[in-house]
């Protein structure tokens, strides 16, 4: 356990805040549940270094057992009476399961039918037969109020998510552990849902030291906390995001906002390409995949990298549930951790040769190509997306690039249809079409080299490629030809030099409009 802390003036405790007062209280509660998890030192880009509290490594992956085992634990006797109930998306939830059976507590537990499968079934295993799961609506919000309902009706214990003194007090032995570990951060950067975490946190920094800074962090879109700074009391979202799905609160709690109010420093919202790009950073650093809300501080403290120069900062990994399915999702929204990621739209006019020389137009700018879409669906000109990643300072050179070069183009990042990859096209337009799935090095001019050796065969009508991170590039190509010789010596460098190529079947062919008719049942996959 934690040594015991003393205040500024000295005393154990002496002017300690009725908030750290429960959490030296929660410390002869928690440990009875699960050990302290680590805190490990991380060198970073820029010359600070980053303490990372593992909550990951708890038997739940996630640092809410602490406070809900410390409110069961504390009402022991009321909750073996009444049994329990929560609601949670899922790290709340795993935190009442194992508690109730610990305790061996019945517990009945309502999740939004839209949590990640791993929590659920996390949920389940953990509880051991004494937690009952129930899927209730779209949102937390409606789980919740659910639970609220079947709690009533039943006469069980409510076991809050965050806005309770004893929930509030178990989650502020995460910041104990921290400030009671041989390295003292010089800030606390600390993810924010409904509070309890960072309420917990910050009373106990700031008893242990006040020249500590405490930040909070908010999530671009589900900011409930900063709504309620603005307003001066908890208001309600009228919709959160949920890509950080821990932390997605559309309602402050009333305890956790006054207590914020109080002893934050400062709070600061990160967006989903942060807290990517802040993933990506953990498993660099520390070979761990967290998930999204649990990678919120460190996006914070990236952002704060030049002042934290030669300095420590302290970063809860809050969690590490995540659903694998999300990771190729994420991986796309990291882009550079050094940089940002960009999308143009570019005009060329539609004749062989134009999309490289476009790309050798804009090299210069020495960016990545994370992304290419181009769709023939004019005779003369064509409009193709390309997708830009690397440091900032490459942007305006891009730019300059393309002017230069007498190309009209438009930043068209953050409009909603990149993220499904449309790149418009009329078949009809297209002249003697190869199709085939190329799969190219990943590697810088390796797309150039290719095109070079076919610019002066083949029109490029149609062309879909994303960047993966694995070490083969993969893109949906479709080209056109002036005459069959052309075809055929273009099919020729391809037998001869590469890239290596998937052909696509007749049916295939027929989907993307190339075949005039469709080959009866061997393109009619219900007719199989």
């Amino acid at each position: 356990m934690p040594r015991q802390p003393k205040d500024p003036a000295g005393a154990p405790g002496a002017r300690a805040s009725e908030l750290f007062r429960q959490v030296m209280k929660a410390r002869t509660r928690v440990y009875r549940l699960f050990p302290p998890t680590p805190t490990e030192p991380y060198p970073m880009p820029g010359g600070w270094t980053m303490l990372l509290k593992r909550e990951d490594l708890s038997e739940i992956h996630s640092y809410k057992w602490r406070g809900a085992f410390n409110f069961v634990a504390a009402r022991e006797r009321e909750a073996r009476r009444r049994g329990v109930c929560a609601a949670s998306a899922g790290n709340h939830a795993q935190g009442v399961a194992v508690s109730a059976a610990r305790l061996g507590i019945r517990a009945v537990l309502f999740m939004p039918q839209s949590a990640p499968r791993l929590k659920v079934e996390s949920v389940a295993r953990l509880g051991e037969g004494k937690a009952e799961i129930r899927l209730e609506g779209d949102t937390y919000d409606d789980a919740a109020r659910a639970a609220r309902e079947f709690a009533a009706r039943e006469g069980l214990l409510a076991v809050p998510p965050y806005d309770d003194l004893l929930v509030m007090a178990g989650q502020g032995t995460v910041a104990d552990e921290m400030m009671t570990s041989p390295a003292r951060p010089a800030a606390v950067y600390v993810q924010i849902g409904g509070g309890g975490l960072a309420a917990g946190v910050a009373a106990v920094v700031k008893t242990y030291d006040p020249a500590v800074r405490v930040i909070g962090v908010e999530a671009e879109g589900q900011a409930s906390m900063s709504a309620a700074f603005a307003a001066g009391r908890p208001v309600t979202l009228p919709r959160v995001d949920i890509f950080c799905d821990g932390t997605a609160v559309k309602t402050a709690g009333k305890l956790t906002y006054a207590a914020l109010r109080r002893l934050l420093d400062s709070i600061v919202t990160v967006t989903q390409a942060e807290v990517s790009a802040a993933m990506e950073e953990l498993w660099r650093a520390a070979r761990v995949i967290s998930e999204p809300s649990g990678a919120m501080g460190l996006a914070a403290a990236r952002k704060d990298a030049r002042a934290l120069e030669g300095r420590s900062a302290g970063v809860i990994l809050s969690g590490a549930n995540l659903d694998f399915r999300r990771l190729g999702n994420i991986a796309r929204r990291s882009g550079d951790p050094a940089g940002r990621q960009a999308h143009y739209q570019v005009e060329l006019r539609e004749r062989p040769g134009a999309l490289l020389a476009f790309l050798k137009a804009v090299a210069p700018a020495g960016l990545n190509i994370s992304r290419l879409m181009v769709g023939q669906y004019g005779s003369d000109l064509a409009y193709p997306v390309a997708g830009f990643e690397g440091r900032e300072e490459g942007f305006p050179r891009l730019e300059g690039c393309m002017a230069e070069a007498g190309y009209r183009f438009a930043d068209v990042t953050g409009r909603p249809d990149l993220p499904f990859r449309v790149a418009p096209y009329q078949p009809s337009l297209l002249r003697r079409p190869y199709a085939a799935i190329l799969h190219f090095p990943e590697r810088p001019g390796a797309l150039t080299e290719f095109l070079e050796r076919v610019a002066p065969l083949a029109n490029i009508s149609y062309f879909n490629y994303a960047h993966s991170g694995e070490q083969v590039g993969r893109a949906l190509a479709v080209f056109s030809f002036e005459n069959p010789s052309l075809r055929e010596s273009f099919l020729e460098v391809l037998r001869t030099r590469g890239p290596e190529i998937t052909p696509l079947p007749r049916d295939t062919e027929y989907a993307l409009g190339l075949a005039c008719e469709p080959q009866g049942e061997a393109y009619n996959a219900l007719a199989k």
